[in-house]
């Protein structure tokens, strides 16, 4: 069900969609939207709606969107944080008109975010509890998390094995991941508030290990459904970024090295001794075995230092908030491997094993100190596309960003085993509402609005550009 080289599909189509689109009345106007975008693209067909040529009838579909976390930890709501929930259940709506055999929505959150709740939020857990009782070829909601989790008072209380191992495929890359230049014998990799012990079980010299959701491997068709985000740690959370959600557990998943950037780590620029004491609160803290007076001791010596740091100006902190962050966009672009490639026996094939088709929610947009407390920004669009780096190198153009300066974005075009692209970035075509192929990606760069970033991602801000008015030009 691959009759198509993602490597070499350049095509990108950017198409407009009101604003009434995102409100239950806009229903229809979301759904001709999705149908433009998959004419654009050459997914639709006559009578099978908008992925009509691109999904099989006797094909297995997960919808994959980015339900990352509950609650914006600003005060801006869940519009820029999350899937907008009526583009999900569109997109629903039209895998279904291509008769496919079987539909699931699924993702793996953060491991503290209630997912209950924010389905609850949404109108989603009513949505889809109507729909499988109306259509049998409809699987409902997954949650692909093996752990969740809880904290009090700083502390993680985790709940392990939610669900069982014969759930998910354990996949090796060994020496071909491309973590393996920067890993090393001490255990440097970390994940935010998680025990480093775990990352070293998991990622070594030689091994490098991802547990993967079955559901995800067995799959025929997966539509990548992300939002649109600036991102602390990667710059951008779009296509590539949002398969960190097909993970079960997070100690899988390293995100940055400890140390600063003077001491060969990449959490921080430069080699502060502060922050280095931080991260050894940060680190006694998550190797506590079970919460108790030292975990919490080592917390709070963290909140502390942490609010001295504050005080002072910073603005990245030690969790590889910044553009030098050498880590997690290794450990998506594995992750982004494993799911083009991925075999149900835990080994990748030297050909894409499944279809993944990209839609991408740019509605409302997520900027600012994201992926967790986004800004809204109206950009009233979607996004779509075969292969995720050409995806993301016209969404981080969209977020104001130099792509070549996002490395996340940049490293996808990087020529290695089971590769993402076969074509440069400057070969990437759009199409739709943002310009033609003939102009490639000025109708993008020309879109662009002021976009906030991350304080430690400003420095990949594209430079301003003056454009000339049609006027002028003529």
């Amino acid at each position: 069900m691959t009759d198509r080289d993602f490597t070499r599909d350049r095509q990108v189509a950017a198409v407009r969609t009101p604003g009434h689109a995102r409100r239950p009345e806009g229903a229809g106007a979301l759904a001709q939207s999705l149908g433009r975008l998959g004419a654009l693209l050459g997914w639709s067909s006559e009578g099978g709606g908008p992925f009509g040529r691109a999904i099989p009838r006797t094909a297995n579909v997960v919808v994959k969107p980015n339900w990352v976390i509950h609650r914006n930890r600003g005060p801006w709501g869940l519009e820029p944080l999350v899937t907008d929930p009526m583009l999900i259940r569109a997109v629903v709506d039209g895998v279904l008109a291509a008769q496919p055999a079987r539909v699931i929505v699924g993702d793996a959150p953060l491991q503290g975010c209630d997912l209950e709740r924010l389905l609850s939020d949404t109108a989603l857990d009513r949505w889809a509890a109507d729909l499988q009782a109306r259509e049998p070829r409809f699987g409902g909601v997954q949650d692909f998390r093996r752990t969740t989790c809880a904290f009090r008072y700083g502390v993680r209380m985790a709940r392990e094995e939610q669900l069982p191992e014969a759930d998910f495929v354990l996949f090796d890359l060994g020496a071909d991941s491309l973590l393996e230049p920067i890993t090393d014998t001490r255990g440097s990799f970390r994940v935010t508030q998680y025990d480093p012990r775990q990352l070293r079980k998991t990622h070594a010299p030689g091994r490098h290990r991802y547990l993967v959701a079955r559901a995800i491997v067995e799959a025929d068709v997966v539509v990548n459904l992300p939002k649109l985000k600036t991102h602390c740690k990667a710059g951008i959370t779009s296509a590539l970024k949002n398969l960190v959600g097909i993970n079960g557990n997070k100690e899988f998943l390293p995100h940055h090295r400890v140390g600063g950037s003077r001491h060969g780590g990449d959490c921080y620029p430069g080699g502060s001794v502060l922050k280095r004491a931080i991260e050894v609160a940060l680190d006694q803290s998550n190797l506590a075995d079970a919460p108790g007076t030292r975990a919490f001791a080592w917390s709070a010596t963290g909140d502390v230092l942490g609010r001295i740091l504050q005080r002072m100006g910073d603005e990245i902190g030690v969790e590889g908030a910044w553009s030098g962050n050498d880590t997690v966009w290794r450990t998506c672009l594995d992750l982004n491997r494993i799911l083009h490639y991925g075999r149900p026996d835990g080994t990748l094939a030297e050909t894409a094993q499944r279809r993944v088709l990209h839609v991408v929610d740019a509605m409302v947009a997520g900027q600012g100190d994201g992926p967790l407390a986004p800004e809204p920004l109206d950009l009233e669009l979607l996004l779509g596309g075969g292969n995720p780096a050409a995806v993301d190198w016209v969404g981080a153009h969209l977020l104001g960003y130099d792509p070549r300066r996002v490395a996340l974005a940049r490293e996808a075009f990087g020529r290695f085993r089971w590769p993402i692209t076969a074509f440069e970035p400057d070969e990437v075509r759009l199409n739709g509402d943002l310009g033609d192929a003939a102009e490639s990606l000025a109708g993008a760069l020309g879109a662009a609005q002021p976009v906030k970033h991350p304080p430690g991602w400003r420095d990949a801000a594209a430079a301003p550009r003056v454009y000339q008015s049609s006027t002028e030009r003529r």
